[in-house]
C-alpha cells in the first residue's frame, strides 16, 4: 500500500542535534523517539509503521529488545532501512536484514580523524610509558626514574588490521612519525594498500613484525575472536596491542594472560565486552594498560559530522537514492522493489 509519509524512529539519542534539524525539516518525514523503557503500547505502533530505524552503535546503550534481530524485524513489516549512528553495526543482525530486504547503512569515515588521533595518542602514551609514570608519581612509588625508560616511534613498525577510513588515517599519521606501516586487510589489493601508505601482509606476519598492533575492523562473524591466545603469542614481548574498533574482536581473558605473563608489553583499550567495564575489571588493574570507555570517536567535530552524514544518507535512502555507505549492497534490488511498493515511485538506481 502506498504511503506518502515516511516514518523514522530512534531510541534514546542520535549522534548530534543537527540530525534532528535536517530530518525534522522534511515535511514528508515523521520522526519519533522511543526510550529504552517506553511502554509497549507506545512503542508498538511506532515500530510497526516505521520505514527507517536510526539506531545507536553502542550495544550496551540500547536495550536488547531494540537491537535489530529477526524477532524485531518480524514486528516491522514496513521497515526499509536501518541506519547506525556510527561506523559500527553490532547492534544490527545484518544477515537478518538482508534476508528481509532491509538496507543497512553506517556512517563510516565521519569520525576517522578523532579515532585515528586517539590511537596515536595511545601509542605515544604507551611508548613513553606516560600512564605508568603518572600512576607511580601519584602513589609515591616512582623510585628510580630510569626504570621507566620509554621508546621513540621513529623507525618502529605499526601493524594495522583493517585499512578502511580509520586505518588509512592511522597509516598517514604514523608515517609522519617515521614509522614503518604494515597492514592486513583481505579485502584490499596490494596496490590499494600501497596507495594507503602501507605494505600488505598476512595477519601472522603482521603480528610477528609489529611493535604496535592496531585493530580497526568491524565486528562480524569473521572478526569475532580474531585476537586470541594464539595471536598474542605471535607478538613480540616489546609489542603493544591497541584496539579502537569493537569488543569481542579480542579475547579479554587471553589478553590479560598475555600481559600478566609479559608476552606483550602493554595495551591500549577503548572497547570492551561490556561497556563501560566495571572498576574491578582485571585489565584495569594493570599499569601497562591504557583504558578509555569507547570514547575514541567522541569529539564535537566528529559528532557533528556523524549526525549530518546520518541524516543526509537516510534521507537519500528514503528518496530512493543509492546511499554511499551500504553495509549490505546485495540487498539493493529487493529494496528497490519494496521501496516502489511503499511509496509508489521507483528508486533512482
Amino acid at each position: 500500500m502506498r504511503n506518502d509519509v515516511k516514518r523514522v524512529f530512534y531510541v534514546r539519542y542520535v549522534s548530534h542535534p543537527d540530525y534532528l534539524d535536517i530530518v525534522g525539516k522534511r515535511p514528508d518525514v515523521q520522526l519519533d523517539k522511543l526510550e529504552n523503557d517506553s511502554p509497549d503500547a507506545v512503542a508498538e505502533p511506532i515500530i510497526a509503521g516505521a520505514h527507517a530505524y536510526q539506531i545507536g552503535s553502542a550495544r550496551d546503550e540500547i536495550a536488547p529488545k531494540y537491537h535489530v534481530t529477526r524477532e524485531l524485524l518480524a514486528r516491522m513489516p514496513n521497515l526499509l532501512v536501518v541506519s547506525t549512528n556510527g561506523a559500527g553495526y553490532d547492534t544490527v543482525d545484518v544477515k537478518a536484514c538482508t534476508a528481509a530486504g532491509v538496507l543497512v547503512v553506517n556512517q563510516t569515515g565521519g569520525n576517522r580523524e578523532a579515532v585515528a588521533q586517539h590511537v596515536l595518542g595511545m601509542m605515544l602514551c604507551l611508548a613513553k610509558r606516560m600512564v605508568e609514570t603518572d600512576r607511580a608519581l601519584r602513589r609515591g612509588t616512582l623510585g628510580d626514574r630510569n626504570l621507566f625508560m620509554g621508546r621513540e616511534l621513529q623507525e618502529r613498525t605499526i601493524g594495522i588490521v583493517g585499512l578502511g577510513n580509520v586505518g588509512r588515517r592511522i597509516a598517514e599519521l604514523a608515517r609522519v612519525f617515521g614509522m614503518q606501516v604494515l597492514a592486513y586487510d583481505p579485502y584490499l589489493s596490494a596496490d590499494t594498500v600501497a596507495a594507503r601508505a602501507a605494505v600488505k601482509v598476512e595477519l601472522d606476519e603482521l603480528l610477528r613484525r609489529s611493535d604496535f598492533v592496531s585493530a580497526n575492523c568491524p565486528l562480524t562473524d569473521e572478526t569475532r575472536g580474531m585476537f586470541g591466545a594464539r595471536e598474542f603469542a605471535l607478538m613480540q614481548p616489546r609489542a603493544y596491542f591497541i584496539t579502537s574498533c569493537r569488543g569481542f574482536i579480542h579475547d579479554e581473558a587471553a589478553l590479560l594472560a598475555a600481559l600478566k605473563d609479559k608476552r606483550i608489553a602493554g595495551a591500549g583499550l577503548d572497547v570492551w565486552d561490556k561497556e563501560p567495564p566495571g572498576a574491578d575489571h582485571p585489565l584495569l588493574q594493570l599499569d601497562n594498560v591504557i583504558a578509555t570507555p569507547h570514547t575514541a570517536g567522541l569529539t564535537p567535530e566528529a559528532r557533528t559530522k556523524m549526525g549530518r552524514i546520518a541524516a543526509e544518507q537516510l534521507l537519500d535512502c528514503l528518496d530512493g537514492k543509492r546511499p554511499p555507505r551500504l553495509v549490505n549492497p546485495e540487498v539493493w534490488p529487493v529494496y528497490a522493489e519494496r521501496f516502489a511498493r511503499a511509496f509508489g515511485v521507483a528508486t533512482a538506481a
